[in-house]
Parts: structure tokens; sequence; C-alpha cells
């Protein structure tokens, strides 16, 4: 499909919608430093905060989920009220703070709080990044631009785990003190002020979203928009196909997500599913937790933080893959190949653990059911980073109709964190009852991806934002024009 009407096609990618979009994808950079700072702090913090319990403490560690979970919620509304950037520049704000209460935090219940606050910005971000980036792409580039937001996340991964050990090496222990009387765990989490301070003022300097401008009638500004950034040529054909789908004289609410499908249109449906299953196939069990999995294949805890950054770098190595796939191939048969992939690498991992003795911390392993387990870890992190990781945020923020895009985006990333936070907070008894059991769970969740990917989920490579409605049904993977009676909502 063309970029523009007359079949005019943008056939290089503007250097300017690179640069905004690569501005807004630092929300996901912030999203993923955030969300794994703590991982080098836990133990010091469970020291000098007396948190002896493991259930209170992995309460603690997961709080922000719960503000993603709400952050998310809320996003959609806020941006079709007062914009996309107003709310990246709040996101910024609530990360700085995050960052500042929880290195000066003296207390677990106090430093929950900050790291609530934290996830509120999380759960801005991850809704936020995707619909503007959508929403400033040209459809030709949409997928790999899209992409920047999981290549963001993966590298504030890699920098969270970076900077907490070398902050921790330098004092010689997360429990030490380093600069200015303060301990090492502090300033894990007071450098993160660095980052969200540069994302704040980057966001201050993007252009608004042309969606956005139109449902505002503020047409001359999208116009520049539309031609400095998207390279779209016909800007007045465009802005009337936004203005129609928009339906402007419509106030934008919740309300506008109901359909026939318990009670929502089919569409928020597919969106909230595929959030869903990117969790529950179980990729946070592979970045929070791997420590039970190095250890019991023989690896010294001294050396989790090399496996551990072998696992970012390979998550960053296969989204540069995806960037390059996605609008070659389209989102579906990445999705389709990446269910298939997980669901044998689980299923491995769920064999290995069946022929070791022992559970939770202590797992030994008999002949060579060890390297199969690493093997099967390391696959798994493959066809994650390179299908459902990338894949889902772009499909998210392309997928809806532009009259409901943020708040179907918010209600989908919701679910998202609500998912997570379920995942994240099972594990730890799953592991104890038995990893066979735990691991075969997560690859009975690939295998119910795939079903649900083959009948729900519609390709949408090359597709214009305006030409996603919600009057229509998915079929195996097309859009169909539906023959019901209840149309609108299907």
């Amino acid at each position: 499909m063309s970029d523009s009407p007359g079949g005019v096609q943008t056939t290089r990618l503007n250097r300017r919608v690179v640069g905004i979009s690569i501005g807004a994808a630092l929300g996901g950079f912030l999203f993923g430093f955030d969300s794994s700072v703590i991982n080098g702090a836990v133990d010091a913090l469970r020291e000098d905060f007396g948190m002896s319990n493991d259930t209170f403490a992995g309460f603690v560690v997961a709080s922000a989920l719960l503000g993603c979970a709400v952050g998310a919620w809320f996003a959609g509304s806020l941006a079709d009220k007062y914009g996309r950037i107003r709310v990246m520049v709040l996101a910024a704000i609530l990360f700085i703070v995050s960052a500042l209460g929880s290195g000066l935090a003296v207390g677990a219940y106090d430093l929950m709080l900050w790291r609530i606050i934290g996830g509120l910005a999380i759960g801005a971000a991850s809704v936020i990044a995707p619909a503007y980036i959508a929403e400033v792409s040209p459809s030709k580039f949409r997928g790999r631009l899209g992409s920047l937001q999981q290549m963001a996340i993966v590298l504030g991964i890699f920098a969270a785990l970076l900077s907490d050990q070398l902050l921790q090496g330098v004092a010689g222990g997360a429990g030490e003190q380093l600069w200015l009387g303060q301990e090492a765990w502090r300033w894990m989490f007071l450098v993160e002020i660095v980052p969200a301070t540069i994302y704040g003022l980057a966001a201050l300097r993007l252009p608004e979203s042309p969606r956005y401008l139109v449902n505002k009638g503020r047409d001359k500004e999208a116009a520049e928009v539309l031609r400095t950034f998207s390279g779209e040529q016909d800007v007045d054909h465009k802005i009337d196909e936004i203005r129609e789908t928009l339906h402007i004289e419509d106030k934008q609410s919740l309300g506008d997500l109901r359909g026939s499908a318990f009670g929502l249109k089919p569409i928020v449906w597919t969106g909230i599913l595929l959030s869903v299953f990117q969790q529950f196939v179980g990729i946070n069990v592979i970045f929070y937790y791997s420590t039970t999995l190095w250890q019991s294949v023989g690896f010294d805890s001294d050396q989790a933080f090399l496996t551990s950054t072998i696992t970012s770098v390979t998550n960053i190595v296969v989204t540069i893959i995806a960037i390059m796939l996605v609008d070659r191939v389209g989102r579906r048969l990445m999705l389709l190949v990446g269910s298939t992939g997980m669901a044998i690498s689980l299923g491995l991992m769920a064999i290995a653990f069946s022929q070791a003795t022992g559970t939770g911390d202590d797992v030994a392993f008999s002949g060579n059911w060890d390297t199969v387990a690493v093997v099967g870890a390391n696959a798994f992190v493959v066809f994650f980073g390179a299908t459902w990781g990338p894949i889902v945020w772009v499909l998210l923020g392309e997928m809806f109709p532009n009259r409901i895009r943020a708040t179907a985006l918010a209600v989908a990333a919701a679910a998202q964190w609500l998912a997570n936070f379920a995942i994240t907070m099972t594990f730890p008894a799953m592991a104890s009852f038995s990893l066979t059991f735990a691991y075969g769970f997560y690859a009975a969740m690939a295998v119910l991806s795939l079903v649900f990917v083959y009948f729900r989920v519609p390709e949408t490579k090359g597709m214009e934002l305006e030409a996603m409605r919600d009057d229509v049904q998915v079929k195996r993977g097309k859009f169909v024009e539906s023959t019901m009676g209840d149309a609108a909502d299907s």
C-alpha cells in the first residue's frame, strides 16, 4: 500500500522521523533500566531494611509492576486529552522522582512507594512510545521504527546490569559505602536521574503526533509534521483521512472500546491477549530468575553477571535482526515462527528438568541434561527477542483504529503488566513445586500463542493507520467485512 494517494510511495527513510522515533523510544530505555536496576540491589536492600521474609521481599521488588499497570491504564486517556508529548514529559518527571526517592529510601515501605511511582512512569512510557512512533512513521517503515521501542528496552536492561556491576565493583559490594557516604545500592537508583532528564529534555523537542493535532483542530501544525517528518506528499488528503477515522465529534473514552465480544471490540481483545501471551511464555523468568538455572547447571554465583550479560547482548542482537525483517516478512509470520521456536525450546527445558533432582536453587542434573537446559534457555531468548519481544509492541502501536488507539493500547499494556506481575510472583512457588511443571506451563502457553496468532492476529504490514477499522473481523490473519448485525462492535 502506498504512503500517499496517487500511488506516490515513500521509498527512503527520512532521517528526521528516525530521530524523533529514537527520542520517543528513550522512554523504552528507561522502561528497561528502571525495571531491572533493582536486581543488583536486592541482597543489600534485604540486609539494610531487614526483609527476611522471601514473599515480602519479592513483593517489594515486584511492586513496580502494579504501578506499571496503573500508569498504562491512564496513559491513553491522558495522551488523548493533553497530547503525547506532555505525557512523555510527565513520565520523565516520575522517573526522576522515583530514582531520587528510591536512592534515599529509609525503609521497605517507602521504597515500595517510590518503586510504584517508577512503575507509573514505566506504564506510561510503554503506551506512549509505540503509539507515537506508529503515528509519525510512514507505513513502509513503521515496523522497524516501532521495533526501536524493544531495542531501547533491551539496551536499558543491559545498561542497568552494567551500571549495577560497575558501582558494586567500585564500592566493593552493593551494601558498601560509595560517594557522599551513601551505599552503592543507593547510587544504582540515583544514576537513573541522568537518562530520565535526557528523556524529558528530548521529549520537549519532539513534534506532537499529527493524529492528536488533527483531533484538536490544529491542522496546520499536523500538516507540517506530516510533511517534514513523515515524508507525506499530499498532506491535505492525509489530514482528511485522519479526520474521517477520528470521528472528532465524539468524545474519546473507555466506552469506545465496548463491543459484542464479552463487552469489548474483538480487536481490543486481540491486543489484550497479545500482551498476556507475551508475558505468559515466561520471558521474565529468564531475566529475573536466571541465577537458579545457571547455578543448577554448575555456574558459580560470581559468574551470574557474565551469564546475564550474555543473555542481554543476545537479546540486543536478535532485536536488530527483528528490525531488519519486520517490514519485509511481516508481523504475523514472525510471531508464528517465534511461537513455534519458543514452544520447542521451553519444552526442551521442561524435559531437561524432569531429568534433574532437587527443587528451587538446589537442582542437580545427570548426564548431558544440563547442556540441554542451557541450550533451551538461550534458544528461547533468541526466538522471543527476534519475534514476540518487538513485534507485539509494533502491533499494539498500529493495529487499533485512530479513534481508539491510545485508549485501547493503554488497556492492552495494563493487561501486560498485570500478566508480568502474575508470572513474576508465581514462579518461585512453581519452581519450588517443580521446575518441570513451571517450564511445561510456559511451553503450553507458547503453543496456545501459536494457535491464537494463526486465527486472530491480523497482518498489518504496509497498511496505513487510517485503514485500521473496528467494524471488521479478523480471520486467519486477514481483516474481513463483518456480516453480523453488530458490525460496529466487531
